[in-house]
């Protein structure tokens, strides 16, 4: 089985962050490298134990997974953008 997503990578302090999304899923590294392997570990630890309690069909679908044979094919992003937000004082 093949399941697709999309991971963003970012720095707090000198530690590196990558998010794994849509399935909302998160670690960390001393290096961007080691997060994207952090991240892949704790992915296929998240999705062998929803498979293991039977819930992984729900899970892809909840999180807008499409099953395309034994793949499992993530939302088209349409971009990705940058905001801020004022607030008064």
């Amino acid at each position: 089985m093949e399941i697709e997503y999309v991971a963003q990578i970012w720095r707090e302090g000198d530690q590196f962050i990558a998010h794994a999304m849509p399935l909302d899923i998160a670690s960390g590294g001393e290096t961007p490298q080691a997060a994207r392997a952090a991240l892949d570990e704790a992915l296929k630890l998240f999705l062998s134990t929803a498979r293991e309690h039977g819930t992984l069909t729900q899970v892809l679908e909840d999180a807008g997974y499409v099953q395309q044979g034994s793949a499992w094919r993530g939302p088209d992003w349409i971009g990705f953008e940058r905001h801020s937000a004022a607030l008064a004082a």
